[in-house]
């Protein structure tokens, strides 16, 4: 992907500057489009930046030439970012100089706890129940006892989560070294700008736990927005069903369109844009926001390549 920026970019910038982040463990389906278009079009709409991260901290799930052929597929969906993208697999530096300020004011800890170990007392942890040492523990983040967070969501309004009660402490560097999600992604966010992270709804469940760690780290709280998740005809989420086929770069304006659709849109915005160009620019002069739907989304058949 070029690293030169959108000519669709507004300037002067306002305030805003959002993010899309894809994991590198296959090509990029329909409900990446959504998450992609929706997360381009609240920052341009906003007058903003969006960026591109590559969220490769976990090496067990990574497919090779993955973050390439998702890379190569934004580009051809119009969907260029504003600066050079970054890697989660470049920046270890900044996590580990976080997991180190944490472990030194003791908000985090070493913890020898197996899976089922914790699964035989309610899989939350809220005290360390190993009988032995591992050669490798996990470091986990230290969850107070009043720890219930809110924050609203520019979609879905108020959400609270009582992260002692129903996560306990949860992990930030796996035991066999990897990073985990939720110490990356609030590292990076900040050491990025990131003033409003948009992304589909199955993260929503992660918000309070990086709240938390934002909290402890000193580091500032995004704005959020959590899009409606792209399901199967079975109710299933895309990514994790039979359907995630890849998306055609090679005829981009179709996908384009569904993904306006399923982000509540409407549809005669964008029926006589016959390229990517003039359909994003349509786009970006007739989104509402406010239209963004709660509910998932239904995959359709058209908007994806059953290429093999």
């Amino acid at each position: 992907m070029t690293d030169r920026p959108d000519p669709r970019a507004v300037v002067p910038r306002s305030g805003y500057r959002g993010r899309f982040a894809p994991s590198p463990t296959g090509p990029l389906h329909a409900g990446s489009l959504l998450s992609a278009l929706g997360s381009w079009l609240l920052a341009r709409s906003a007058g903003g930046e969006w960026l591109v991260r590559i969220e490769d901290v976990d090496r067990t799930r990574e497919v090779a030439g993955a973050a390439a052929a998702q890379l190569s597929a934004l580009s051809a969906f119009g969907l260029r970012p504003d600066a050079p993208v970054v890697y989660q697999s470049h920046r270890e530096p900044l996590y580990q100089q976080a997991l180190e300020k944490l472990l030194d004011a003791g908000a985090a800890f070493e913890c020898h706890c197996s899976r089922s170990q914790l699964a035989a007392v309610g899989g939350i942890h809220r005290r360390c129940v190993a009988r032995s040492d591992r050669r490798d523990p996990a470091t986990r983040f230290r969850v107070a006892d009043d720890s219930a967070i809110s924050f609203t969501d520019r979609i879905r309004g108020h959400v609270q989560q009582d992260v002692q009660r129903e996560v306990g402490d949860f992990v930030i560097r796996r035991s066999d070294g990897c990073w985990a999600y939720q110490l990356a992604v609030v590292v990076d966010d900040a050491a990025q700008g990131i003033t409003d992270v948009v992304r589909g709804a199955d993260l929503i469940g992660s918000t309070a736990r990086q709240i938390l760690l934002q909290r402890a780290l000193g580091l500032p709280t995004p704005r959020y927005a959590h899009l409606p998740l792209l399901l199967d005809a079975a109710g299933r989420k895309l990514s994790k069903s039979e359907r995630a086929h890849p998306l055609d770069p090679s005829d981009p304006v179709p996908a384009l369109r569904s993904a306006w659709r399923m982000l509540g849109q409407d549809v005669a915005c964008l029926l006589d844009a016959a390229d990517v160009e003039t359909l994003l620019e349509q786009a970006v002069a007739n989104f509402e926001p406010g239209r963004i739907p709660v509910k998932p989304a239904r995959s359709e058949p058209a908007a994806t390549s059953h290429k093999r």
